[in-house]
């Protein structure tokens, strides 16, 4: 390999990064420079320093057109090499997941993850700047999910700020070496030039030399005859490109320059058409190309060596020639069958305003991208939209489209924004804004605000829309709190009907619910359909709350590998709570931080909420109260259960307020012995007999029998702890040993040390003896999970102002009794004043605990 001449710094920086992922160190690396300036020399030299280490390399290179092509730059990188990342058939099943991008980014890093378990990888993507929407999204997910990889991802980009790779750069969660490439240094570029030439430069070609301003590229040319030195760059390229191109045939200067316009990378077969030539007669002049280092042969495609060659051979045709050309390769293209996606960039190059031919082909091509390419789409409508005149009608039925396209990408501020100014009367649109319109618009948009709760009574109502729109928009002031109407429109039928099942859900009529939304779910879809995922995830909460909690769990795990993607945050906060409701607590955890992580990706956090909730439930159940105090935020329920948990009795009162939404209320309710207003489910059936039996052991076995036919193994475990204790407080050890040995077992099983550890302290204190303890991980000797239950309230008392004495008579022990466990407390938590004790029990709890 020919030397790298002038970056030994940047080079030895990728050979840092390479070693850290030897070790086990994922990391990115994004060289950043200007056309020409050794990028993909750089990129080059890392490979093959790579490949000395053993890595597994995929490489692939983004070309311009890939925007149109979902997954087009990062593919090749993909199934490159002897030993692919993806075999065939998890790339098909990949293919099949375009239209979903979440699904398709989170089964890729699965995938990549177990192929590169004990494997050193480098993973390149040289030209970032052009990769398709797709690859960016994807490479955003991947990235963040391997940081414990052996992993090195390389990406070379152009400057382009808020590009794929600044993108890329603020979502991954690992280290980031940034390598910006200057010019080479005038001895550097003397050095390649001899590199190249094999023999010293002479005098004459080093004042050359010094006029490509230490570019890489344009020296090579400079040597190939393809580059004049001159003070200006781009004007040498282009008279050095002409010089050689004078030197061939006229076909294959025609072919040059058709070529050029076509992009980057093209098809003989379409330059043939145009030049009205057969493919088998330009085999000569494309080989004259190749030898004079313009064009390459890459099997499907040509390509340019480089896009500074393509921009100089460009730089030759007439803008005329180019609009006829660009012209004719949109009508070729769309002749051919490939497409207004394909024919798009070339329409543009040639439209102007009021081309309603042009505003077609690109609102097809919209139409075309919005399945796989939703971003694109985006930009394509925009571009067809900005070809209107502002008075021309047509100019707001492309707005409608605009909207619904960026609405699809799941742009929502951005479609807001677009439709109030088209709608206000601005310079955007100067032409009639009927009730129609108005209404039109207002129903793609409430789809989205329902979601994301944004819904606006405001500007839920178009006096003067036709009747199917009025009852729409009707229907959604309905869903935003409004009196329900009586409507006839399938549509906004099935908005009342949605409207309903949220009412019957909120009052936990749940059975009500379950089939109100399975009844909308089924009904005709049309401008204002909730989408339908959404819909399904209501349904299924209200399953779980109706005895079919392993049904509607197992749905929700199967929508999210086929569901709708851009629902994926709310699908995973169902699954977090369903799990956690099943008892587990591993899956929850991993269903709610996925959440949480998609939320940040999709850039919504309306959720993060519900997600924290479940976390904050699982680190409660393992004892982790730290953990689950930096979850709870402000969470009124959570902080009443952290209270209880610190040895706050008090704070029980306050578990009333618990919401109807919150995640198993069923359980937080019978720990408050407050379980009146749960539903008719076996678990709202066995939680209420539960607090009804008291400590009557035989109605609580029976209440117990309930309670397990609900299938939710953390309530029967607290069920079975209630009936063993007071099995065992009357003396009938017979009975309330068992009970505890069956929920201890469970909660163990399950990882809830916390109440496991409550439950085995109650049998070690009943001289119940066992081979093993496995509930409780050592105890912590410092901080506040150091103290015992008794210590913590305590602690608490002290902290509220109680003496020695009061604080004794509080708790029913003797005075003494509360010294020593004064004295405990101070140990641990290393203080030594009440002063000091209160200052820190303020800290943990604010407001105070009692509050």
């Amino acid at each position: 390999m020919v030397p790298l001449r002038g970056r030994s710094e940047e080079l030895g920086k990728l050979l840092d990064a390479l070693r850290a992922a030897a070790n086990g160190q994922a990391s990115l690396a994004i060289v950043s420079g200007e056309p020409g300036i050794g990028k993909s020399a750089l990129l080059a030299a890392a490979v093959e320093q790579a490949e000395r280490q053993g890595f597994l390399i995929a490489s692939a290179v983004a070309h311009q057109t890939d925007n149109i092509s979902p997954l087009a730059s990062l593919a090749p990188a993909l199934r490159a090499g002897p030993e692919p990342l993806i075999d065939t058939d998890q790339f098909l099943e990949l293919a099949a997941l375009n239209t979903q991008p979440l699904w398709l980014a989170e089964r890729l890093a699965d995938l990549i993850g177990r192929r590169l378990a004990g494997v050193r990888a480098l993973i390149v993507l040289d030209d970032a700047q052009w990769s398709d929407p797709l690859t960016a999204f994807v490479l955003r997910v991947v990235v963040a999910r391997l940081p414990a990889a052996n992993l090195l991802w390389l990406l070379a980009t152009r400057p382009s700020p808020g590009g794929p790779a600044d993108q890329l750069v603020e979502a991954v969660n690992v280290p980031v070496h940034a390598i910006p490439l200057a010019p080479l240094t005038a001895d550097a570029i003397q050095d390649l030039a001899a590199d190249r030439l094999n023999h010293a430069v002479d005098r004459s070609l080093a004042v050359q030399l010094a006029g490509v301003q230490g570019i890489p590229f344009l020296a090579e040319q400079l040597i190939a005859g393809l580059y004049l030195s001159d003070s200006d760059l781009s004007a040498g390229l282009v008279e050095g490109v002409r010089r050689r191109t004078g030197e061939l045939s006229e076909a294959a200067r025609d072919l040059v320059r058709t070529a050029a316009v076509f992009g980057s990378e093209f098809r003989l077969e379409d330059v043939a058409v145009l030049m009205a030539a057969p493919v088998a007669r330009l085999a000569a002049p494309l080989e004259e190309t190749i030898q004079a280092g313009l064009l390459t042969d890459a099997g499907s495609v040509l390509r340019f060596r480089h896009e500074l060659l393509r921009s100089a051979a460009l730089a030759d045709v007439p803008p005329s020639a180019q609009r006829a050309l660009h012209g004719a390769i949109a009508n070729q293209l769309m002749s051919a069958g490939r497409g207004a996606a394909a024919a798009a960039p070339h329409v543009l190059a040639v439209a102007q305003s009021g081309d309603t031919t042009a505003v077609a082909t690109l609102r097809e091509a919209a139409r075309d991208l919005l399945a796989t390419m939703s971003t694109t789409a985006a930009e394509v409508i925009q571009e067809a939209f900005d070809l209107t005149r502002v008075d021309d009608p047509l100019r707001a039925e492309v707005g409608v489209d605009v909207v619904g396209v960026l609405l699809a990408a799941w742009q929502y501020d951005r479609a807001k924004a677009f439709a109030d100014d088209l709608l206000s009367g601005t310079a955007l649109y100067h032409g009639p804004i009927t009730p129609d319109l108005q209404a039109t618009i207002r129903l793609h948009l409430a789809p989205y605000q329902w979601a994301s709760q944004r819904l606006d009574v405001k500007e839920l109502s178009t006096p003067g829309a036709s009747p199917h729109l009025a009852e729409r928009l009707a229907a959604f002031r309905a869903l935003a709190g409004q009196q329900t109407p009586s409507v006839q429109d399938p549509v906004a039928q099935a908005l009342v009907q949605v409207t309903a099942a949220e009412q019957a859900q909120a009052d936990g009529r749940y059975a009500e619910a379950r089939d109100l939304y399975a009844g909308a779910r089924q009904a005709d879809t049309g401008l204002g359909s909730l989408p339908t995922t959404l819909v399904e995830v209501g349904e299924l909460y209200c399953r779980a709350e109706t005895d079919e909690l392993p049904s509607a769990l197992d749905r929700v795990r199967e929508l999210m590998t086929v569901g709708d993607s851009w629902a994926g945050p709310q699908l995973a906060v169902l699954r977090a709570r369903l799990e956690y409701a099943a008892g587990n607590l591993q899956q929850a955890e991993e269903a709610a931080n996925s959440g949480l992580r998609w939320m940040d990706q999709l850039q919504v956090s309306g959720l993060a909420t519900a997600a924290e909730q479940v976390l904050a439930l699982v680190a409660l159940l393992r004892g982790h109260l730290t953990q689950a105090r930096k979850l709870a935020g402000s969470d009124p329920t959570i902080s009443a259960l952290l209270a209880i948990a610190d040895g706050d009795a008090k704070a029980v009162s306050r578990l009333a307020a618990t919401p109807q939404d919150f995640p198993e209320r069923i359980g937080v309710l019978l720990q408050a012995n407050l379980a009146d207003e749960l539903s008719e489910s076996a678990a709202g059936r066995g939680a209420r007999a539960v607090v009804a039996a008291g400590n009557d052991v035989e109605q609580l076995a029976a209440a117990v029998e309930i309670v397990r036919t609900a299938q939710r193994p953390l309530l029967l475990a607290q069920a079975e702890e209630r009936y063993g204790r007071a099995a065992l407080e009357a003396g009938d050890r017979k009975t309330g040993v068992p009970a505890l040995e069956r929920a201890l077992d469970s909660l163990t099983a399950l990882g809830a040390t916390a109440p496991a550890g409550r439950i085995q302290a109650v049998l070690q204190a009943a001289g119940v003896r066992r081979r093993r303890w496995t509930a409780v991980p050592p105890r912590a000797q410092q901080g506040w999970e150091a103290l015992t239950p008794m210590e913590r309230r305590v602690a608490l008392l002290v902290a509220e102002g109680h003496t020695n004495r009061s604080a004794a008579e509080e708790l029913v022990v003797s005075a003494s009794t509360v010294g020593t466990h004064l004295r405990a407390v101070f140990g641990k938590l290393g203080v030594n004043s009440r002063v000091q004790l209160t200052r820190l029990v303020l800290e943990r709890f604010a407001p105070p605990p009692n509050a």
